[in-house]
């Protein structure tokens, strides 16, 4: 089905599989053979469609030159935001269509960055407020009144995310942030709190299209299924269709995991997620999202190869 990542240490190999029927090749950079990338991989076996994997631990990149990689689209799927980010900025400097691009990974693995493109393309999203301080974080978290959210820039999984109830617990969270050592917790990104009806919304958008969605619900106000939230279907009406679009071309496109609270005078998208996990969304949808994402990737890849001709 893939090539073992083998070659000198450089975590792919520089031989081209047999061509499959459609001429594509698909390389999947990964850390490890999550779910996912199982599944993902399986169903490029399932087409007879060459993959290589590409194991980013092992991975070294020549920058100065653009070897013959020996795949037609590389699709992402790191666990590690910075290796997704860089690894991607080489290959696009190199010509090699990926899935997601640099700038979607870029985007999305910075939460600011997220937040001022739907902005920017008036997707309705929460109250947010940037300070460098934290006297004008407590000033911020006390404008946007109690209880607010304080979230690191880069983070998934819900990781590092406060609920900040009153000013002592800010003014403690603040001072803890505050001697972390790191220039990013010195850089204070505050939230609204959206009260919400025990779940939020996770919709996957691939190319111009929100091909699924589901209900994450929990007792914790954290939603996110990594962290036990219990997921149900959420029916894709026309107009959660229209947004999670709308977010997604934001970002730059893609496929694509947008997050959507339902507030109180509609809903609000709260952020874009460019490596997207779906394990616990499939039988909940009945929707193959692996077979979707793999459809796109080899578009993208075609669409490459009619640029080139």
């Amino acid at each position: 089905m893939s090539d073992a990542p083998t070659g000198g240490g450089h975590g792919l190999r520089r031989d081209r599989p047999a061509t499959a029927p459609n001429g594509y090749v698909v390389g999947v950079l990964l850390s490890r053979v999550r779910v996912e990338e199982k599944l993902l991989l399986e169903d490029l076996e399932r087409r007879h469609v060459p993959a290589k994997t590409i194991d980013d631990r092992e991975l070294v990149l020549a920058v100065e030159r653009r070897p013959d990689l020996g795949v037609d689209v590389v699709l992402e799927r790191c666990i590690q935001h910075s290796r997704a980010l860089y690894a991607l900025s080489v290959l696009e400097t190199w010509g090699v269509p990926t899935v997601n691009s640099f700038e979607v990974a870029d985007v999305c693995g910075n939460k600011l960055l997220t937040t001022m493109r739907l902005i920017r393309d008036g997707v309705p999203t929460p109250r947010t407020r940037l300070a460098f301080t934290p006297e004008s974080a407590l000033a911020a978290i006390e404008e946007l009144g109690y209880p607010a959210v304080l979230k690191p820039l880069v983070g998934s999984w819900g990781r590092l995310i406060s609920k900040v109830n009153d000013r002592d617990a800010a003014e403690t969270i603040l001072e803890h942030k505050d001697v972390l050592g790191t220039y990013m917790h010195s850089i204070f990104y505050v939230q609204e709190y959206v009260p919400k009806p025990g779940r939020d919304i996770r919709a996957f958008v691939v190319g111009d299209e929100t091909i699924a969605a589901i209900y994450r619900a929990a007792d914790h106000w954290i939603t996110n299924t990594a962290r036990g939230g219990r997921a149900t279907n959420c029916p894709v009406t026309p107009e959660l269709n229209e947004l999670c679009v709308r977010a997604a071309r934001a970002v730059g496109g893609g496929a694509v995991a947008v997050d959507v609270l339902e507030g109180p005078e509609g809903p609000l998208v709260n952020e874009v997620n460019y490596t997207m996990e779906f394990r616990n969304s499939i039988d909940t949808t009945g929707v193959n999202i692996p077979a979707k994402v793999i459809d796109f990737a080899l578009e993208v890849a075609r669409r490459s190869q009619q640029d080139r001709a």
